[in-house]
């Protein structure tokens, strides 16, 4: 993985956030990043008019815009958008992660989502797995978006992690014989043990 390496400098990134300190934070990561053009919005109401008039490479959104949260506008670019925008990559920035929030999240058809405190380490780790990723994007009448079932494949080959085919579906034969229901339940009984 070290020789890898990815050129983010003709990258077009359009970063979303209410709160201009996380916006400015975001700037100065995708500047580390060597990202020359970046597109800052205050809310995702701005972020939509920018997109009417023209296509990014990749949008970093924060799902708690009040007048349109991240989860609407996904909603919108998945749905309501034409094709190739449609298929913009989307990482949602979010500072409740609960298993809930993650979800809605990849229902409404976003990339990844990253939770808050940003690390750049972490924000680099998406963008490469997004650059090497081979997730079909869905169509359908309920859910447009990448393929949600991305941990039946893992991540992509040379970043850590399983995927699908680390495993055999070939369980083999028993070895040994089944044990008796008087040796299982003497396995799960409690023991008393003096020490």
């Amino acid at each position: 993985m070290a020789e890898d390496r990815i050129n983010l400098e003709q990258s077009t990134v359009l970063l979303v956030d209410d709160a201009p300190q996380a916006l400015d934070i975001l700037g100065s990561i995708f500047q580390g990043f060597g990202v020359k053009e970046q597109i800052k919005c205050p809310s995702a109401v701005e972020a939509v008019k920018i997109l009417q008039q023209r296509p990014v490479d990749l949008i970093v959104i924060d799902c708690g815009d009040p007048e349109m949260d991240g989860y609407a506008f996904t909603r919108w670019l998945r749905r309501e958008t034409p094709a190739p925008l449609r298929y913009t990559p989307v990482i949602l920035v979010t500072g409740h992660a609960s298993q809930a929030k993650v979800q809605e999240g990849r229902d409404c058809g976003v990339s990844f989502v990253v939770a808050k405190p940003l690390t750049p380490a972490v924000l680099l780790k998406r963008i490469l797995w997004l650059a090497g990723d081979e997730r079909e994007f869905v169509e359908c009448e309920t859910y447009v978006g990448p393929d949600r079932r991305v941990r039946n494949f893992g991540p992509p080959v040379g970043m850590a992690g399983r995927r699908k085919g680390d495993l055999s579906a070939h369980v083999g034969h028993a070895v040994e014989e089944n044990m008796d229901q008087a040796d299982i339940d003497m396995l799960l009984k409690p023991q008393r043990v003096s020490l």
